[in-house]
Formats: structure tokens, C-alpha cells, sequence
């Protein structure tokens, strides 16, 4: 209702909130214990104890699933939550404060700051918060670090992503191509994590992409709630005009334009499947994050040249790679220059793994054994 997600991908978002839940309350004892050091000292040992006041600013593109990977490693460390969520999605950010204490913390563990973003910097600086968390845009994790750095406090950064997804000629073609559909499109291609350049080798390049642009203007566009909608809208006006600038610039500056490029007019903000090709290097769909169903293709001679094009940005959150060839794969998990590599699958957030980037994609991870341990105080324990 509030950002236009699909509502079977919102039973699906819920459903992943209670495996994290259900991972950390399985596993996050044994990720906080003690641990000895064999040193000089008759007994040492490293000791996990908790920071304190955590804010947490989150976006809306994920509206529970953002919130819980970090409250829930955060929380179950000993930490208190606060969250300043997005402008428009209020009533998810209510009824996650409301699901915490249904689960039985204490009044003020988690806590929901219904503010504009302008009064953020004041909570960042007040001394009672001791480390600062933020999912969204390189301006705005620019903006929260430096504050945060100017105040001696910790900050964990997950920003955008120009995700590549990379084809070579041995991988299973029909697998390959239904994913690559599906990986730009999730949440109407409005994730960090979205493919949005594909790498495709120049054997099968054209029969991929013919295949790709077909099954793009095949998607069904509509209603959210029917449960045979493939698009629904973007999230706001904003984002909707945003995505149409990008594609008609680069496409000012060369780019070819396959299918799509055009808002869907009518009620709700739809903006079509759309393909491009001959993306130049200086447009905005080689350059920056384009956050909707936008596709860029490129062609590739090999391996070592898909890993050239797809390390040619100032992202680098995660990358998919397809091919079942162990020289390539291993070449893909070495030299790709990311958080999270994804071999023959598409990339994706998992409770048991780190998830995070590098590069312009920000610093930091969240899940796993290293989410619960960003926001604790590692004390050194030397008993001689």
C-alpha cells in the first residue's frame, strides 16, 4: 500500500524477516561467546559486549526486510534500536515497532522516529547514540558518515549498486536467461541488488538478447494485489521521472534503445521494461544506479573482458556470474571487485552470510556472524 511492492513479494519479504529472526535466535549466542586466545598470558580471550543506542536510517524499497537484517543482529547483541525509516512507508515502521514488542522486549528496546531527514544530524551528534546505520543513496551515506566520523562513531554504510550479471558460453543458456529477467526486475527493479549491466559472451550474445528483450515486453504490468502481476509501479513520482531521465540521456549520449523507455500513463507510477544496447561510457546508464526495470547490455570477447567491464564503476556491491567453467568461475570469484560474488545464481541476501560492498557501495556488513558483531565493543581480556 505504501510503496507499491507485489503482495506476493511482500509475504515473501515477511517470511524472510522470520528466518533471520529464527537464525539469529538459533545462532547468535554462539556468535557473541567468548573467545580464547592462546597467548602468554595464563588466560585471554576476546569478549563481544554491546555499543549501545544504535540509529538505524533505512529505505523503503525493502520496508521490513531492510529494518529487520539490522535490528535483529543488533538487538539480539544487547544493542537498543532506533529507526528513522522512509518518509512513506510510516506504517511499515510502526508495525515492525509494534512486532517487537509483541515479541516481548521492553518498551523503548526498538524505538520508531517519525522525523524529516533535516533533524537527523542532531540524533546522529547526541552523545547517547554510539554508532549510526544506513541503507540508501551515496549522498545520503556521505552525509551520515561524515557526521558520524566528526563525532568519533562507528558507521555501517549499504549503498547503491551497478550490479553486473555475466554470461559465458557454457553456462546453462535457459537457466541463465530466465534469472537475468528476474534479476532486473525484483521489487520492479528497484534493488541495490538488481542485476542492471549484463555481461554476455559474443557467441550467444545476440540470441540472449533477443531472447532477454522479448521476454522483457512479455511481463504482465498492473496491479500489485493480482497475483499474476509481473511489474507493478515505482515507488514515488520522483523515482518514476528520475528512471525516465536517465534512460532518455543516455540514450541522448548513444545509447539504442530495444524495447520500453517510456512511463506507462495512468493511474499509479509505471515505467515500461526497458533494454538498452551501445551503452556509451558517460551516460548515466553506464555511470549510475539506475533504480527501475532499465537493462544495459554489452558484449564481451571472454572472461578477463567481462571482468574489465564489469570492475569499470564505482560500485561494487554484488555480481552474478554464469558459467560452468572452474577456471572462469574461480577467475569471477577472485578478480570481481565486490561484496558478494554469486556463481550461476542471482544475487541475493541470505541470514547466514555477510552481505555488504565496497567501493562507492559503502562499508560494513550486515547478516551472518560479522552483522551481529558490527555494533559491539571487541575488548581484549589479558589475565596474566
Amino acid at each position: 500500500m505504501e510503496m507499491g511492492k507485489l503482495f506476493r513479494a511482500a509475504e515473501d519479504e515477511i517470511a524472510k524477516c522470520a528466518r533471520a529472526c529464527r537464525f539469529y535466535a538459533e545462532n547468535g549466542q554462539r556468535f557473541l561467546e567468548d573467545e580464547a586466545a592462546q597467548t602468554g598470558a595464563a588466560r585471554s580471550y576476546v569478549r563481544y559486549e554491546a555499543l549501545g543506542p544504535v540509529l538505524a536510517i533505512m529505505p523503503w524499497n525493502f520496508p521490513f526486510w531492510q529494518v529487520f537484517r539490522f535490528a535483529v543482529p543488533a538487538l539480539m547483541a544487547g544493542n537498543v534500536g532506533l529507526l528513522k525509516h522512509a518518509a512513506h512507508v510510516p506504517q511499515c515502521a510502526l508495525a515492525i515497532e509494534q512486532i517487537f514488542c509483541r515479541a516481548g522486549f521492553d518498551e523503548g528496546i526498538f524505538q520508531v522516529l517519525l522525523i524529516d531527514a533535516e533533524q537527523v544530524e542532531k540524533i546522529i551528534v547526541d552523545p547517547r547514540i554510539k554508532a549510526v546505520t544506513l541503507t540508501g543513496s551515496e549522498k545520503a551515506g556521505s552525509a551520515v558518515a561524515s557526521t558520524a566520523a566528526r563525532h568519533i562513531k562507528k558507521s555501517v554504510l549499504e549503498l547503491g549498486g551497478s550490479d553486473p550479471f555475466i554470461v559465458m558460453p557454457s553456462a546453462d543458456f535457459e537457466s541463465a536467461l530466465r534469472t537475468a529477467i528476474k534479476a532486473r526486475t525484483i521489487n520492479s527493479g528497484q534493488s541495490c541488488i538488481a542485476a542492471k549491466r549484463f555481461l554476455v559472451a559474443d557467441n550467444i550474445y545476440d540470441e540472449f538478447l533477443q531472447r532477454f528483450v522479448e521476454g522483457m515486453r512479455g511481463l504482465k504490468i498492473g496491479d500489485p494485489f493480482d497475483e499474476t502481476t509481473e511489474i507493478g509501479p515505482l515507488a514515488t513520482e520522483q523515482i518514476l521521472q528520475g528512471v525516465h531521465e536517465q534512460v532518455q540521456k543516455s540514450v541522448a549520449a548513444g545509447a539504442k534503445l530495444l524495447t520500453g523507455g517510456n512511463r506507462i500513463h495512468g493511474p499509479g507510477f509505471f515505467y515500461e521494461p526497458t533494454v538498452l544496447v551501445d551503452v556509451p561510457i558517460d551516460s548515466p546508464a553506464y555511470s549510475e544506479e539506475v533504480f527501475g526495470p532499465v537493462a544495459s547490455f554489452f558484449r564481451v570477447r571472454d572472461a578477463a573482458d567481462a571482468v574489465e567491464i564489469a570492475n569499470a564503476t564505482s560500485f561494487g556491491l554484488g555480481a552474478s556470474a554464469w558459467t560452468n567453467d572452474r577456471t572462469e568461475q574461480e577467475l569471477f570469484a577472485s578478480e570481481l571487485e565486490t561484496g558478494m560474488v554469486f556463481v550461476n545464481a542471482m544475487v541475493a541476501s541470505d541470514p547466514r552470510l555477510p552481505f555488504g560492498g565496497v567501493k562507492r557501495s559503502g562499508f560494513g556488513r550486515e547478516l551472518g556472524a560479522a552483522g551481529i558483531r558490527e555494533f559491539v565493543n571487541m575488548k581484549t581480556i589479558w589475565i596474566a
